[in-house]
């Protein structure tokens, strides 16, 4: 008898999470169900196989969702996070598991109690940044403290970017998951952490102006800036006595400086709405965020409202983008700030056809053993094959569904709603990304602690 598996969302990080279904069909004895508003999107190669069945759904009609959850035996929602509380409540009502990729939400984690009384198995955050990042780091602070070690200093970085082969552009960026994330990136509160036993917080105003610089064997340096809290993790961890508990973002040197200019002049402000915003050019939404002078250029003001000269690396990728051209528009009304200018970077960072992206993941591990203090290193780095097949959906999509198959196949099977930190789901998942080209190299070197001289003003 077949095993049914619905996905529901067919979005850019899917690619290779349906292939795998599909490629483990026969073997698997799997039939996959894609349930999506617009299903028209999905590749040929996936619809016209014959253990592939798409149906168009609308998530948001609860009759259809609900029956096409009922005719599954295992859900995968890729939808938006908003979406998945509905996912979820039906299948604790239908008695089915749930794999996601997302956040736990508040409204999701209320539903544990439930969930393991039925003996469900809802596992979130099992994509890449939550997901890989989890369970790689686990494995290795399992392994340190099985050997007696004691974690004193914990790092975390992950990055969506551009292969270095793609990369052309001066912000060494292109837009690989979510570019409205990217804008509103550090926004909402304070970033926080604890260094040295003392605990930082870096308000949004400051936040890319704070950054750390590591290098990466064979592709080089980079810097990182703070998530928005990098303590969520402490307890799962199991880290509650590390000194120092640092996750961050990932980007080439020089990006945060300068992205730090569009937040000084208030362009990723999603806050308030601009009235006469359809039809604006691109040249008159810049010029709006800068005094008013009868003679002097947009360009002109900008300079002196950042301080920064004509010759200035800086100025030079402002001048990249198309912020001052008066002949493109803006096609929307009452847009954000942060809409506006997610739409005027999108005409310069939206990958090419041929493009690749690039994943890069860095941990650092700090520990004493033995009397010793002593550091591990590892990081992990995926290229993309082409805008479609990318990096991102690779390391996003394939966990999930390995996840997926060990649920079906009973090789996980300790029920709740959970992420990714137990020996009994990480150990598998790992173990079959490495036949994917998803893998860590890990170095064992002196230990260093925090470098404050690594960390801008």
């Amino acid at each position: 008898m077949l095993r049914k598996i619905l996905v529901l969302g067919a979005g850019k990080s899917t690619s290779y999470l349906l292939d795998y279904f599909l490629e483990k069909s026969i073997s698997e004895k799997l039939h996959l169900t894609i349930g999506d508003i617009h299903p028209e999107g999905i590749p040929s190669s996936v619809m016209d196989h014959p253990n592939c069945t798409v149906i168009h759904l609308d998530i948001l009609k609860n009759d259809d969702r609900k029956k096409a959850i009922k005719n599954s035996d295992i859900v995968v929602s890729m939808l938006p996070a908003r979406f998945h509380i509905q996912v979820a409540e039906d299948c604790v009502e239908l008695n089915k598991n749930l794999v996601t990729a997302s956040y736990i939400s508040n409204e999701i984690q209320a539903l544990d109690e439930t969930v393991r009384k039925k003996g469900l198995i809802f596992m979130n955050e099992i994509g890449l940044d939550p997901g890989i990042d989890h369970m790689s780091a686990m494995q290795v602070i399992d392994q340190i403290t099985d050997q007696g070690g004691k974690i004193i200093l914990f790092e975390s970085f992950t990055g969506g970017l551009v292969a270095p082969e793609s990369d052309n552009n001066l912000w060494n960026y292109k837009f690989t998951w979510n570019p409205r994330n990217v804008v509103l990136a550090g926004q909402g509160g304070a970033a926080k952490f604890i260094q040295e036993g003392t605990y930082k917080y870096i308000p949004y105003h400051k936040l890319f102006r704070r950054t750390e610089f590591f290098e990466i064997e064979g592709y080089g340096k980079f810097e990182g800036y703070a998530n928005r809290d990098s303590l969520k993790y402490r307890e799962a961890y199991g880290l509650q006595d590390a000194l120092t508990l640092y996750r961050g973002t990932m980007r080439r040197v020089g990006f945060s400086k300068a992205w730090n200019m569009f937040v000084q002049l208030g362009m990723t402000d999603d806050s308030y709405t601009i009235e006469n915003s359809k039809g604006m050019s691109y040249r008159e939404f810049t010029n709006l965020f800068l005094p008013y002078s009868p003679t002097d250029s947009v360009e002109l003001k900008l300079r002196h409202y950042l301080k920064i000269d004509q010759d200035d690396s800086k100025w030079e990728m402002l001048s990249e983008l198309n912020l001052f051209d008066s002949k493109k528009t803006i096609p929307l009304d009452h847009a954000t700030p942060a809409q506006i200018l997610q739409l005027i970077l999108e005409d310069s960072w939206t990958l090419d056809e041929d493009d690749k992206d690039m994943i890069v993941m860095y941990h650092k591990f700090g520990y004493e053993l033995h009397g010793k203090k002593l550091q591990i290193d590892s990081n992990m780095v995926v290229i993309g094959e082409n805008r479609f097949h990318t990096a991102m959906a690779r390391t996003v999509g394939l966990p999930v569904a390995i996840a997926t198959l060990l649920i079906l196949n009973g090789k996980i099977k300790t029920p709740g709603v959970q992420i990714p930190i137990s020996k009994e789901v990480y150990d598998p998942i790992l173990k079959e990304l490495k036949n994917y080209g998803i893998n860590f190299k890990e170095y064992e070197v002196p230990y260093l602690g925090y470098n404050p001289d690594s960390v801008g003003n």
